[in-house]
């Protein structure tokens, strides 16, 4: 993971409604990844696209456990 590929997002759970800064790794490309609310401590699903040409976060997409993305 290289410091310059990280990009800080602000999100809200999806559960709790809370608000949070997100990093997102763009160094390792288009992927899915789960994270933990800070505040409730549920399990978020997050599906990261990156665009293969210029690096850059494309989309940001967060659900619920049991929410398909």
């Amino acid at each position: 993971m290289h410091e310059e590929a990280l990009e800080s997002r602000a999100v809200y759970c999806p559960y709790c409604d809370t608000p949070f800064e997100l990093l997102v790794d763009l160094s390792q490309g288009s992927h899915a990844t789960w994270e933990d609310c800070p505040q409730c401590c549920a399990p978020i699903q997050l599906r990261i696209e990156v665009s293969p040409v210029s690096g850059e976060l494309v989309s940001l997409d967060l659900g619920r456990d049991d929410d398909v993305l």
